[in-house]
């Protein structure tokens, strides 16, 4: 069974996600960027965290080694990379935004 996340636009189900697990000195947590939709077939991304269990909400802030992780799990994830506007190149790889 997939699983489903509330939304201010109602539940929707977890197509994909990608987990970036990250580590401070006192705690380890995961940012998580997940591929969206809803009911009606609309694709949402939302970013949250967690520190094992339910995705919060609030500030997700990723070091540039996290940005990293994150282009590269993009790349084999195409249709997140599309839904954050970002367009596969040839070779599989995600382009800038634009």
């Amino acid at each position: 069974m997939a699983a489903i996340a509330t939304t201010p636009w109602g539940k929707a189900r977890v197509v994909e996600e990608i987990e970036l697990v990250q580590r401070a000195p006192d705690r380890e947590f995961a940012s998580v960027v997940q591929l969206l939709e809803t009911a009606g077939g609309e694709l949402l991304v939302r970013f949250a965290y967690h520190t094992g269990g339910a995705a919060r909400r609030g500030p997700v802030t990723l070091r540039s080694s996290d940005l990293e992780a994150l282009r590269s799990q993009l790349r084999e994830r195409r249709a997140r990379a599309r839904a954050l506007g970002l367009h596969p190149r040839r070779g599989g790889g995600a382009s800038e935004v634009g």
